[in-house]
């Protein structure tokens, strides 16, 4: 994650109430605990004050109500609109809510609350594996991949380069389907299989 996500989230972590240590909060961002250090500095300068509770069951608290932007969806949100849908005679508004809906199931999917249950960065490592052993043999992969606006469509690439952008990592490569190149995020691709073929 970049470092404004990575604060951002600290404060959010620390806002629920629960005091957090440095390696607790190190562990969760994937950061060094120097550089909480530093994010708690920086937040004071911007007059968020985080309070240091000294001792061996010591660590961070937040005592301070801050207003935090809702940034991801959550369960709750996604059936809500689920009722919505079900109940919208219109069939154009009903259309529309459900493209509504697909936008933010690919947000919730990305969510922390998701990515805990699913077991995200375990995942990622393992699609991360495949695809850049599939760079080096020049192997075609086959991917169930989920878009935004047209829900989960299989697909299959030949792979070229793999890049972090923002806080998630990408695949550049050829899409068959497509027959151009694409950018996929890796956290968007549902299933995937190395396959025999070479490009």
């Amino acid at each position: 994650m970049s470092k404004i996500s990575n604060v951002i989230t600290m404060l959010e972590l620390l806002n629920s109430g629960k005091k957090y240590s440095i390696k607790e909060l190190s562990e969760i961002l994937e950061v060094s605990e120097r550089m909480i250090r530093s994010y708690k500095e920086e937040l004071s300068i911007a007059g968020i004050y985080i309070d240091t509770i000294m001792g061996p069951y010591g660590g961070y608290v937040l005592n301070q109500s801050i207003r935090m932007p809702v940034r991801k969806f959550k369960k709750n949100d996604y059936e809500l609109l689920s009722q919505y849908i079900a109940n919208e005679k219109n069939e154009s508004k009903k259309e529309k809510l459900v493209l509504l809906q697909d936008k933010i199931k690919g947000v919730y999917k990305g969510s922390i609350a998701e990515s805990k249950e699913l077991n995200l960065k375990e995942e990622t490592l393992s699609k991360y594996n495949c695809l850049t052993r599939a760079i080096k043999e020049r192997r075609k992969v086959k991917i169930l991949y989920y878009s935004y606006n047209k829900g989960e469509n299989e697909r299959i690439i030949c792979p070229a380069e793999m890049f972090l952008f923002q806080d998630g990592w990408y695949v550049a490569a050829f899409c068959l389907l497509k027959n151009d190149i694409r950018h996929f995020e890796l956290r968007r691709i549902l299933k995937y299989e190395l396959l025999n073929e070479n490009f």
